[in-house]
């Protein structure tokens, strides 16, 4: 099946499904859940990483790229996962973290050790001469991104937890060490890869200071040399696989540079992810603030990627939710009266675009973030430090909480709801963390009577037996409307009008004069009419498909 006919599938392993009772979901829940993922007919899932590892950073700080974390299992339920998902035609993605280790991973045990050779994986610099930090670089945790090595009069360099130590990519044994990690689980049958923050890998040679009023993250992030170093890691490993699906996370990309990293002529990756649009509920750029999202630039957005990528001949993965991120729903829908309508609706928009659509776990039962009341309920390193910085610079106990609760990265690694018991049917132990809302949405409850859970099926469906979705142009519609965000798909006969109500509020909208013979391919709603003037109900999407003559 082609990229543009997939829809991918992300399991966060820790929260999937626990077959043991330690209270930590494994891949042996993984396989005991594959009736249940075969049945919304994906094509391939990513697995956030289940390597070895202290989880100073849940997993994203590896020491061992080539062994299992036993907390997760063993090899040999590796091995089994794969050949069963393959078995019911689903391929596996694995999350590569090649950015930074864990400073438990041998190479940087053995830089600390003395040995040259590794001392030349890592960023080790002298402090100023002053005796200052060798530069002025903020960590993307809190911070400054430099820790003292060992005992040494060196510093490492650590753009994010001061466990994870950043790999200077400059060197070629670096890149090479990389390549052979891809092809040894490339040797295990895994066909998909997704690479963590992979384009802050393009860091100068000379590390200097950010200016005054400059982030740091400018000096480093989304450099030119980064396609340099993608198209040597595809050459030397996935490249090699006619069938390889990639993926990179790029952070504060553009879409000049996306097209790069994707055009298939630059064999680089297959898509990115961008962040921008989950970004327009933040106060000046800020995450740990609060605000209802910006409707009039997140269409912008959304539209100006679509539009940017198709000219460019490059590709997108498409995408609301990830582990990373709170619950599309608390964000962009309305939880408490449009939970379903909202679902459904941020589902289609999505989906019926142009690139490749992302589901995360829970997503497709309508899963919203848990309501936590205390800092006690979180363990995500990310939110404790931002609770204590918001804290010392003047934000009350009280206001400092509301923050990181609409934008804490636990809002999205709570449990798989599979029942509505005590633990959601996800342990028979004690959760690692807590479910609180189990009872009104679980997968047994969706299953019997739910239509969220139908409804992606039927848009997978349509990406996968419909060149119009898969491969059809993209054209905005109305980008000033209110509240409706809209665009067009066309191929060969076809035109397809996607239309999505993003507010709890009815709107109508005027049909273009030849869409009124079209049929409607889909709706969340009953019972649509086609007429001049279409009445949107809250959260209402409505695909029209015309067949030109």
């Amino acid at each position: 099946m082609k990229l543009s006919q997939q829809v991918i599938y992300q399991i966060y392993p820790k929260s999937f499904y626990d077959s043991d009772g330690d209270g930590i979901g494994d891949l042996r829940g993984i396989i005991d859940k594959i009736p249940y993922i075969q049945k919304l007919n994906v094509d391939m899932i990513w697995f956030n990483p289940f390597f070895v590892s202290p989880q100073n950073d849940s997993g994203y700080d590896i020491a061992d790229y080539y062994r299992i974390d036993p907390t997760f299992g063993t090899m040999s339920d590796f091995e089994e996962l794969v050949a069963k998902l393959k078995a019911v035609g689903i391929g596996v993605m694995l999350d590569m973290v090649f950015n930074h280790t864990s400073t438990e991973h041998a190479w940087f045990q053995k830089a600390l050790a003395g040995d040259q050779k590794y001392q030349q994986f890592y960023y080790l610099r002298h402090a100023k001469p002053d005796g200052s930090l060798p530069t002025n670089w903020e960590s993307k945790f809190g911070g400054p991104a430099w820790s003292p090595f060992g005992e040494t009069d060196l510093y490492y360099l650590h753009l994010y937890d001061p466990t994870q130590a950043d790999l200077d990519w400059h060197n070629p044994a670096v890149r090479a060490a990389c390549a052979e990690v891809v092809n040894y689980w490339r040797g295990k049958g895994v066909k998909g890869f997704r690479f963590d923050v992979i384009n802050v890998t393009g860091k100068a040679d000379q590390l200097v200071d950010a200016p005054k009023g400059v982030a740091s993250k400018t000096l480093y992030t989304d450099t030119p040399i980064v396609q340099d170093y993608l198209k040597e890691l595809n050459a030397n490993s996935f490249g090699q696989d006619a069938a390889s699906v990639t993926v990179g996370e790029m952070s504060s990309t553009t879409i000049k540079n996306s097209i790069g990293y994707t055009n298939p002529a630059n064999h680089e990756l297959s898509m990115v992810f961008n962040f921008h649009h989950l970004k327009t509920d933040y106060v000046d750029g800020r995450k740990w603030s609060r605000t209802a999202f910006d409707f009039p630039r997140l269409k912008h957005l959304l539209d100006g990627w679509a539009t940017g990528m198709a000219a460019g001949d490059g590709w997108q993965a498409l995408f609301w939710n990830n582990h990373d991120q709170p619950r599309a729903l608390n964000r962009f829908g309305d939880v408490g009266h449009y939970r379903v309508k909202s679902a459904e609706m941020l589902a289609t928009v999505i989906h019926l675009l142009r690139g490749t659509p992302f589901i995360y776990m829970g997503e497709e039962i309508g899963m919203t973030d848990p309501d936590y009341d205390s800092m006690a309920d979180y363990v995500d390193v990310e939110a404790l430090n931002a609770y204590r910085a918001l804290v010392r610079s003047g934000y009350s106990h009280a206001d400092a909480f509301t923050i990181v609760k609409t934008k804490a990265r636990d809002n999205s690694r709570t449990p798989m709801q599979w029942d509505a018991s005590a633990t959601a049917g996800f342990t028979t132990g004690r959760p690692w963390l807590r479910p609180t809302n189990q009872a009104k949405i679980n997968v047994a409850a969706e299953l019997a009577h739910g239509e969220i859970f139908k409804y992606y099926q039927q848009l997978i469906k349509l990406r996968q037996t419909m060149p119009i979705v898969a491969d059809g142009s993209y054209q905005t519609w109305r980008l000033d409307d209110d509240q409706v965000f809209g665009y067009w798909r066309e191929l060969g006969t076809q035109r397809l009008l996607v239309l999505n109500n993003f507010y709890a509020t009815t709107t109508t909208v005027e049909l273009p004069a030849e869409m009124l013979d079209a049929t409607v391919l889909l709706s969340n709603y009953d019972d649509v009419k086609v007429q001049p003037k279409l009445v949107l109900k809250p959260y209402q999407s409505v695909a029209l498909l015309l067949e030109q003559k």
